[in-house]
């Protein structure tokens, strides 16, 4: 039987792909964490005790057939290797792009006379994904490690409704989730083209709508909470 041996160019592309299908399916189960927290915090208009029971019934999925926590603790663990598999990724993938125009493959246009193509989906998907990183920090620091509470409380209702009803945080958590969509739009039809599915002219328009659609979904399901907070419609 014939050995076949890749070339140097060839090991690259082929390492290229596997890279670009991790950062699809990775991307599309954050996707998935999210859409489940978002339909999570929707619990805040059923008050205070719906809200808490949610919070306290995260920790017992499973409770009876494994240990206490233990399906957090592993869906936690999966969202943390999909989010260090997507930066990777994406840090690899941009500097074999970076060399790559370092060999004479960059080209130049008079919409960018630098020679770099600023485009809606360069910008968003390179600071979108720095955007998203640091809320996700802050917000944790917030609402699960408790490092910092900006509008006191001790139970998760408290927690959330109080720190909501700060202008400045409302503020902040706005921004930050229009990078996140704005990365999200992109990056649902980047994914879904990177797993075959854009096959059509039908295809293409149809994973734009999907793209739109759940990030409009995102943006205001996880806006609808703080507004209604600092409005005094939930508190």
């Amino acid at each position: 039987m014939a050995t076949v041996t890749m070339t140097r160019h060839q090991r690259a592309v082929r390492s290229s792909v596997v890279l670009k299908a991790v950062m699809a399916v990775s991307g599309l189960i954050m996707i998935g964490f999210l859409l489940a927290h978002m339909a999570g915090n929707l619990h805040v208009f059923g008050g205070a005790e719906e809200f808490n029971e949610y919070a306290s019934e995260l920790r017992r999925i499973g409770e009876g057939l494994v240990p206490y926590g233990l399906v957090l603790w592993v869906l936690r663990i999966v969202l943390l290797v999909s989010v260090v598999g997507h930066i990777v990724s994406a840090i690899v993938l941009t500097r074999r792009s970076h060399r790559a125009i370092g060999k004479g493959k960059r080209y130049h246009s008079k919409g960018a006379r630098r020679g770099v193509q600023r485009s809606y989906a360069s910008f968003t998907m390179r600071w979108g994904g720095v955007t998203i990183a640091l809320f996700v920090l802050f917000h944790l620091a917030h609402l699960t490690w408790h490092w910092i509470n900006p509008g006191g409380g001790h139970t998760p209702y408290e927690r959330v409704v109080g720190g909501f009803e700060n202008l400045w945080l409302v503020a902040l958590y706005t921004v930050a989730l229009i990078f996140v969509c704005l990365h999200i739009r992109h990056g649902v039809w980047s994914a879904l083209t990177t797993l075959g599915a854009n096959t059509s002219f039908r295809a293409r328009r149809n994973l734009n709508i999907i793209a739109v659609a759940v990030a409009a979904v995102l943006l205001v399901g996880f806006l609808l909470p703080p507004y209604s907070i600092l409005l005094g419609l939930v508190n």
